[in-house]
């Protein structure tokens, strides 16, 4: 039995996005192993995942840092891949490919860059969403696509019934009103505006929390909403995960767990300023819609909320 290689370092939104894509690798290599190369928030939540055989570390120390590369090349050279499926596509695994893997060949070596389509550069190439790359990058490897323009994040999940019962979690609203603090222009200002109208109309028949990230805990007193916490700490992924997948509607700025929202089939909104496109990162889907705008501090929590009644229902 042969090997096979996934290489995802993250991100988190990445990695929901990657689900369907990675379905399918398993799909079309089911006489073969399927490990993953990834970084270490992401390890434990990959070993949850049913299509691999097991997951592999990346600690990505230094370029320059020679002592790691051979062993990192010792490792993978070990398992000796047929195939190498590169859904990071960024210039440290470009690197790999030149550095770890020198003599790999299109055939061997499957991203972006050896997949662009004919005539087009990568700049061209990049003008089209996220999970359409992902399926013309496997489709020219000779893949068949089923679950990589649909995605299901739901492998991620697990058991938060001693969560939902501690918090008495119902029927709620679940919200993410921060971002990480270099990206603020992804920031909406107007959450606890929205929350007062909902409250308003809707009364007691919602809960309205948010699971604020490690990062974000200070700042969550700062939002009119139950904070849904694990002992003071964060949820990590895969409690997240449930958290988004029970809920009755998603509220959230263009962040991780917005992704993951998408790609867990629920309701929900996400909110864009300029900084990017909806249509780009494949966040819109079925249930989950997103407001795009070209300033999110003109965006009236009016107007979210009348897309809210109109989405929730």
């Amino acid at each position: 039995m042969s090997n096979i290689l996934i290489i995802k370092h993250g991100s988190l939104g990445d990695i929901a996005q990657a689900s369907g894509a990675i379905q399918d690798i398993y799909d079309n290599h089911k006489n073969h192993k399927i490990y993953l190369l990834t970084t270490k928030p992401y390890l434990d939540l990959f070993k949850k995942n049913p299509n691999l055989t097991d997951v592999i570390l990346d600690k990505r120390l230094p370029r320059y840092n020679l002592v790691y590369l051979y062993f990192l090349m010792r490792t993978l050279k070990k398992l000796n891949f047929i195939k190498i499926y590169d859904l990071q596509n960024s210039s440290r695994t470009s690197f790999y490919k030149r550095i770890l893997f020198p003599k790999a060949d299109k055939n061997i070596w499957s991203s972006s860059e050896t997949t662009i389509p004919i005539g087009e550069t990568k700049a061209d190439f990049d003008k089209y969403s996220v999970l359409q790359r992902f399926e013309h990058q496997l489709k020219v490897s000779g893949l068949k696509t089923e679950f990589t323009i649909k995605p299901d994040f739901s492998w991620s999940c697990s058991d938060i019934s001693n969560i939902k019962s501690k918090f008495n979690l119902n029927d709620y609203i679940l919200l993410f009103p921060f971002c990480s603090s270099h990206l603020k222009i992804k920031q909406w200002p107007y959450f606890n505006e929205l929350i007062k109208r909902i409250n308003d109309v809707y009364k007691n028949k919602y809960k309205i929390i948010i699971a604020p990230g490690p990062n974000e805990i200070n700042d969550s007193e700062k939002i009119n909403a139950d904070c849904i916490l694990d002992n003071g700490k964060s949820l990590n992924i895969s409690q997240l995960s449930s958290l988004i997948k029970d809920s009755s509607f998603v509220i959230a700025n263009d962040t991780g767990p917005a992704h993951m929202s998408a790609h867990l089939n629920v309701k929900g909104l996400t909110l864009f300023g300029s900084h990017t496109t909806a249509y780009k990162v494949s966040i819109e889907r079925d249930k989950f819609k997103p407001i795009q705008v070209h300033d999110l501090k003109k965006l009236s929590a009016d107007k979210v909320f009348e897309k809210f009644q109109d989405n929730i229902i």
